[in-house]
């Protein structure tokens, strides 16, 4: 009997899955003829990768391969179409890989949308996304191009072959006149995580290929799309020349209906994505949300206008009359005309604008146009910026809240006085080696940096043993996932072979969601097969302990935790490993560049991510003590202790 493309699993035992499952099983033609054109595709996508240094071509034709793959391992056939889909975008592959062989691209320039492929640096996986290119698009014109990032709404039924083909070949609209880019976003994560990484690389690829006016990048979306319009446009509001956000949600407790208040911690992480703590960022970037006057998340645009109005900030609001969720055509042509006016007008240039305000509750989102919060006095509350450029003076005047460390682009000005201080240098600052100046908050007011200091800072060699927290190396624990990582398996004699059971059964479960919902095989190694190049580049996810596992062993003194063969020590107190882990994020001590994870995933699960998406925030911070319990099916575990450390990586007092 034929087989699929995964070793050792047989077509009737793939049919059997699918016929017990809820899902709309293939027949087993049509199971064994994917099986035959994907087993064709894989052999011509690796002919067409022998002896290529630049891989990022064959992406277009690989993720034709990755959508079959996807869709049978997982068992997604959920409507009677979709196994005749699957065929269709295996058809779609193979044509492109004998044109990718005879050097023929011709979905690249093509009036429509094309669906086009990259390879992620968080794991290697190839992702999906769809660019619509008008119909007086010419390849060889220099014209720049303004860019639409659309962001779709959740679908339960959406996987990579559903994407394909409702996007593929589709005929252009007559009046298009930008590029748009329609994102995968890997499925339904409210474009958090890796969702939200996904939109930046398909940015970063669709840039490569096409003239991208960067000045002029709309984003947009509706439902969860909305949401991920308020999120992506509020936390990096100088990316775009506007931001349209229909329905959607701009916080957790609300959007979840929760009756009992957050705990402590929750209190803290939800404030990564909550968007109505960031509605001072729309000072930054025109923003226009809108609502149907039926529809419950109306909510959003209500709030983040009212957020708007009580700072001064104003964050335009349509209504769709007598509408549910959906958007009413008039209310449509006013928020598209809302964003074709920002769209022609652009961001200002640099070194404009002239002024800004600026929140965060994160080092994760830490910066907009020429001003950037190095660090924190206290993480998760909020850290703001007020700054204005006196041109009389040539002066920069700076305000801060909750800010310790500073860098400005020093063309703005020639100086800058920060909370009322004395002038200080900008504009020749560090001997002008830099484009960045660095600023610090002292007991005695706020200091420039010079060359050397800024120079060490940004290599992290001042860190020392003490690692600060800063930008992409914040925590918590799940940000680790929204890099290139690597797991660690562990392969030695464990100290504890209960402590091992637990953390294999954390690293299977962490590869199995992973896969599912975040649409990507996660990178594993073991521990022996680790090299200084997976050090520098990578961040570490190792599980077991010292015993079982050499690279933890190598790093143990140097984290804020005691592990001996009989106890755990974590805060102070001891616990038993026997009964007890412990996950935990930290600067690796062999890279402070970054991050070490112990014995954790991703900290939500798959009940959250089969829930609304706004559940998808961290659950344990940066460091949490699990007691795990055997079970059926692995393990339980509960938090006993969870917290995030301070701004140097140490347990808050």
């Amino acid at each position: 009997m034929k087989r699929f493309a995964l070793p050792g699993v047989c077509l009737l035992a793939v049919l059997t899955l699918l016929r017990s499952a809820s899902a709309q099983p293939p027949a087993e033609s049509q199971a064994t003829l994917i099986q035959e054109k994907l087993t064709e595709l894989n052999a011509a996508i690796s002919k067409l990768k022998a002896g290529r240094e630049d891989l990022r071509p064959v992406a277009d034709v690989e993720v034709f391969a990755k959508a079959a793959d996807w869709i049978v391992r997982h068992n997604e056939f959920y409507k009677p179409d979709y196994a005749k889909w699957t065929i269709e975008v295996l058809d779609i592959g193979l044509k492109r890989a004998a044109e990718f062989s005879n050097s023929q691209h011709p979905w690249f320039g093509r009036p429509g949308v094309s669906i086009l492929g990259y390879y992620s640096d968080i794991d290697g996986s190839v992702q999906p996304f769809a660019v619509r290119l008008p119909h007086g698009y010419d390849p060889k014109a220099v014209k720049r191009w303004p860019l639409h990032v659309e962001l779709h709404g959740r679908g339960d039924t959406m996987n990579e072959v559903s994407f394909i083909h409702s996007h593929e070949g589709k005929t252009p609209k007559e009046d298009l006149e930008y590029i748009q880019l329609e994102v995968f976003g890997r499925t339904n994560n409210a474009y958090r995580w890796a969702g939200e990484v996904d939109v930046m690389e398909a940015m970063a690829a669709t840039k490569r290929l096409y003239r991208i006016d960067d000045r002029r990048v709309t984003l947009r979306g509706f439902s969860m799309g909305g949401a991920g319009a308020w999120h992506l446009g509020l936390h990096y509001p100088s990316l775009w020349s506007s931001v349209g956000a229909g329905a959607g949600f701009c916080d957790t407790v609300h959007h979840l209906s929760l009756k009992e208040p957050l705990s402590p911690l929750h209190q803290l992480t939800t404030r990564i994505y909550d968007a109505q703590d960031y509605a001072l960022n729309a000072f930054n970037v025109p923003i226009i949300g809108y609502g149907g006057e039926l529809d419950k998340q109306i909510f959003a645009s209500k709030t983040m206008h009212e957020r708007g109005e009580a700072l001064g900030v104003p964050i335009k609001r349509l209504i769709g009359p007598n509408t549910e969720h959906k958007f009413h055509p008039d209310s449509l042509k006013l928020f598209m005309a809302f964003l074709a006016e920002h769209s022609e007008t652009g961001r200002p240039r640099y070194p404009a604008p002239a002024a800004i305000k600026f929140i965060t509750y994160t080092l994760k989102y830490n910066s907009t146009d020429w001003l950037t919060i190095e660090e924190q006095i206290q993480p998760y509350s909020a850290s703001q910026v007020e700054a204005t450029v006196d041109g009389a003076t040539d002066t920069l005047k700076i305000t801060t809240q909750n800010v310790s460390v500073l860098q400005v682009m020093r063309d703005v000005a020639a100086n800058v006085e920060i909370d009322g201080g004395k002038p200080l240098v900008l504009g020749s600052a560090a001997g002008g080696l830099l484009p960045g100046v660095y600023f610090e908050k002292r007991e005695d007011g706020w200091v420039g940096w010079d060359y050397i200091q800024s120079h060490k800072y940004a290599s992290h060699d001042a860190d020392g043993d003490e690692p600060r927290k800063r930008h992409n190396l914040q925590g918590p624990i799940d940000d680790a996932f929204m890099g290139p990582f690597t797991c660690v398996r562990p392969t030695g004699i464990p100290w504890s072979a209960e402590q091992n059971e637990w953390a294999k059964w954390t690293l299977a479960r962490f590869e199995g969601e992973f896969d599912k919902w975040m649409r990507g095989r996660a990178p594993v190694v073991n521990d022996t097969q680790v090299t200084d190049e997976l050090i520098e580049s990578r961040h570490l996810i190792l599980f077991g302990d010292p015993g079982s596992n050499t690279v933890l062993a190598r790093i143990l003194t140097k984290l804020p935790i005691k592990w001996t063969k009989t106890g755990l020590e974590v805060n102070g107190q001891q616990y038993d490993p026997n009964t007890h882990g412990v996950a935990l994020i930290y600067p690796n001590p062999l890279n402070p560049n970054r991050y070490v994870v112990i014995n954790s995933g991703h900290t939500f699960h798959e009940t959250e991510f089969k829930a609304s998406n706004a559940n998808l925030y961290p659950k344990l911070g940066d460091v949490a003590v699990l007691k795990f319990t055997p079970a059926k099916d692995g393990f339980t575990q509960e938090a006993v202790f969870a917290d995030v450390f301070d701004p140097r990586w140490r347990f808050r007092e």
